[in-house]
């Protein structure tokens, strides 16, 4: 494995992802493709004139020897790696950023189950995705890479630099707040209590401990179980806000005072009038998945809204190429370009949050409460065979056009009726298809939900609804 004469290697297609790469470790996930991610990564750098490229991994069991193996391959390469060695994704892209790298490369689950892990890449100044994750794989079957040259490895701790960037954002002052923190035994654990002793106030960070096996609960924040522990606590101690982070942390999840979930869609509008009062009429992106509320709430405070397809390298590029000073998604990728180096940063979403919530002068469910009210259902996902997905959204987006519904096929198909809209998404990461549903009255809600049913019919689906419901 460590550089035959002739390389090639041939990736499970499935772990080959939109967004990055993805398996279960031991089972479509191996070290030798680790190597292999790190001899052609490094060899798309290498012909691309680069030579330095930053890694970083998150806390989970299998994160050291997979990233030992990355950083091999890479050094066959020729490439010079910046070893960044255990910490949140976005520290990864801060160093990268900072340190100007020709590409970057993170080992990391995300918010996936502990025996899963993956590998997110940046080449320059821009996520490499999609097309370009497919290219890779290509290249590895047919053992397209540069000539074996040694490379080089420098351990680097970029966490202080990262830390002391995220401190430069604060606002606040010595307004002392009361924040309850969870880290979900994910990669921010070490960086964020040192952060938090740097800022006033009362801060409890729970799960702080890196812990791949994350014995406390699933690391994924829009999950309102992985909440429990979290609302409790703010309860407990009549905090002013809790705040939740993903396994690698470059998802953010909110609790108000009163314990109450916010969802994506509703702290970006906290950000969103923060940001417009310095970006008067600037382009505020969120995926299709967000409530009419949000694009609305935009719109009142000046900006405008645009609506983008679910997916954090899509956001991004989106973002590079309108100007937008903000971006989010329902998921919990926070985006901003203000001030900050366009990335998706939990950490410096978390330090915004709380700028936003002081500068606003009321408390978070002061906030939540005064938005208009509306029934939506969470996000619903319908199995669907992968050779199926994308082919029955298109199915539902023909028979809606011939019916002259009022339809934006963004990322799938979203309805507008005047009971609210709909969506159908193919999922570019599951073999599922996800839908959501939004009106002002529970009979709206039904009414859309059956319209939905019935389109999936149609292509021979029999979608189950029971338990769709839920507010905000």
């Amino acid at each position: 494995m460590h550089d035959q004469a002739v390389f090639s290697h041939l990736f499970p297609a499935t772990i080959l992802r939109e967004y990055d790469i993805r398996g279960i470790v031991g089972e479509t996930l191996h070290e030798a493709d680790a190597y292999a991610i790190g001899r052609t990564f490094g060899s798309i750098v290498a012909r691309k004139g680069g030579s330095r490229v930053a890694v970083g991994r998150d806390g989970r069991l299998s994160s050291p020897q997979l990233a030992a193996m990355l950083i091999e391959g890479l050094m066959a390469s020729g490439m010079a790696v910046i070893d960044i060695g255990c910490g949140p994704t976005p520290m990864l892209y801060f160093a990268a950023t900072v340190e100007a790298t020709d590409g970057a490369v993170m080992v990391t689950g995300s918010h996936n189950p502990a025996n899963y892990n993956g590998f997110k890449m940046m080449l320059g100044r821009k996520p490499f995705f999609g097309p370009q994750i497919q290219e890779l794989g290509r290249l590895a079957a047919a053992g397209d890479v540069v000539a074996a040259v040694p490379g080089s490895v420098t351990a680097q701790d970029i966490s202080e630099a990262y830390i002391k960037r995220l401190l430069q954002d604060w606002d606040g002052g010595d307004r002392a707040l009361n924040v309850v923190w969870d880290s979900g035994n994910g990669a921010a654990g070490d960086v964020l209590t040192r952060l938090v002793k740097a800022l006033p106030g009362k801060h409890t960070v729970l799960n702080a401990a890196i812990d791949g096996r994350f014995p406390a609960h699933h690391p994924d924040p829009t999950v309102p179980k992985n909440l429990e522990q979290l609302v409790a606590a703010v309860r407990q101690q009549g905090a002013d806000i809790g705040i939740a982070f993903d396994g690698d942390a470059d998802r953010i999840g909110i609790v108000d005072d009163t314990g109450e979930i916010l969802f994506g869609d509703q702290f970006l509008i906290l950000l969103a009038r923060d940001v417009l009062e310095n970006h008067p009429g600037a382009t505020i992106i969120a995926d299709v998945k967000a409530s009419q509320v949000l694009f609305d709430q935009i719109a009142a405070a000046g900006g405008t809204p645009l609506m983008w397809k679910t997916g954090h390298s899509l956001i991004k590029s989106k973002m590079a190429e309108t100007g937008s000073p903000l971006a989010g998604e329902m998921s919990g990728h926070i985006f901003f370009a203000d001030r900050w180096y366009g990335f998706d940063d939990a950490l410096y979403a978390a330090i915004r949050v709380m700028n936003a919530m002081i500068n606003s002068g009321q408390s978070v469910s002061a906030f939540r409460k005064s938005l208009p009210p509306v029934l939506n259902t969470p996000e619903l996902r319908f199995d669907c065979e992968e050779s199926r997905k994308f082919s029955v959204v298109a199915e539902v987006a023909e028979r809606l056009r011939a019916d002259g519904a009022t339809v934006s096929e963004t990322d799938g198909v979203r309805v507008n009726t005047p009971d609210g809209w709909w969506l159908l998404r193919a999922s570019n990461t599951q073999a599922v298809l996800v839908a959501r549903a939004e009106a002002g009255s529970e009979a709206g809600l039904a009414r859309l939900k059956a319209t939905l049913a019935s389109q999936l019919a149609a292509s021979g689906l029999a979608p189950d609804f029971s338990g769709a419901n839920a507010g905000h």
